[in-house]
Formats: C-alpha cells, sequence, structure tokens
C-alpha cells in the first residue's frame, strides 16, 4: 500500500509569529519536539537556516530503523516560513515546511510535507517496514506542533 506524498497539520498558538519563528529556525533542537527527527546538524559551516541553500543533515528513526538524510533550506522568511528539501544523491525527495500565519492574537502554525521522489530502499520501507506509516506520521506531526505551542506559549513575557 503507498503511503500518502503530501499531508499538513495546524495548531493555533498563542504567542507572536517571532517567537515562534525563533524556535522553528534553531533546527537543532527539532530532537526536543519531533518524535521522528531526533538530531539536526549543521554542514558546509552554515550555523543557522537565514540563507537558502544552507546544508544540514538530520537523523530520523522510526520504530526500530533509523537513517540520516542530507538536507537544503528552500525558504527562510522570517517569522513567516521555513522550508527545506531531503536530498539523495543530489535529487529532492521531500520538501517540509513550516508556514506562520497571525490569526486571534497569536499565529496558526502549519507543518506539511510534500514527497517529490523516492528511492527504491525508501519505497520498500514505506510499504513493507513503516506499518500504518500515514497515521504515525500524522500523530509525530501533532506531537511536534504540540511541543512548539508548549515551549512558545510557556516562554510568554520572557
Amino acid at each position: 500500500m503507498r503511503t500518502a506524498r503530501s499531508g499538513a497539520v495546524q495548531i493555533h498558538i498563542d504567542a507572536p509569529a517571532e517567537r515562534v519563528w525563533s524556535l522553528i529556525a534553531d533546527l537543532e533542537r527539532m530532537g526536543e519536539w519531533s518524535p521522528e527527527c531526533y538530531r539536526v546538524a549543521w554542514e558546509d559551516g552554515a550555523s543557522s537556516p537565514a540563507t537558502p541553500g544552507a546544508r544540514f543533515r538530520g537523523w530520523n528513526r522510526y520504530g526500530r530503523m533509523q537513517w540520516s538524510v542530507a538536507c537544503q533550506v528552500k525558504t527562510a522568511v522570517q517569522g513567516k516560513e521555513l522550508s527545506w528539501s531531503t536530498l539523495v544523491r543530489g535529487r529532492e525527495m521531500t520538501t517540509w515546511t513550516y508556514r506562520i500565519e497571525p490569526s486571534d492574537g497569536g499565529v496558526e502554525l502549519t507543518e506539511s510535507f510534500c514527497v517529490h521522489w523516492l528511492p527504491l530502499s525508501a519505497r520498500i520501507a514505506e510499504d513493507f517496514l513503516m506499518k500504518d506509516r500515514d497515521r504515525r506520521r500524522e500523530q509525530a506531526m501533532r506531537q511536534t506542533l504540540e511541543r512548539i505551542r508548549t515551549l512558545a506559549e510557556g516562554q510568554a513575557g520572557s
């Protein structure tokens, strides 16, 4: 069974866009809130997503499976949007996007993904090893956003 090739989850956060941005733009903290991506490290001298094209490596786990993937920042619009693509052999695999939109005194934060291409090994893993991938990915995305919300709202007054 083929898993979804795109999806999005949204959450309201009672915090200013700048506070939410400062959290999501600190990609090295991704392991604090993502149940799948447990580590991020900048490469090639980069230290932030401030420049589109900056590269980093992300380490992921799903059950007993673990892997790492090269990533490249696509968009970095302070207070509005951060996106990056995962790359395999230089080819764009999946784009992940965080979009921040003002709403009711806070923001709506949306996490989304769009799969462009998967190598055979990833298709086999998703089809045969990653049971219930769609439901678990959506749960992980919701958990990620909930943890970001907790951090952002907990910084009120700081």
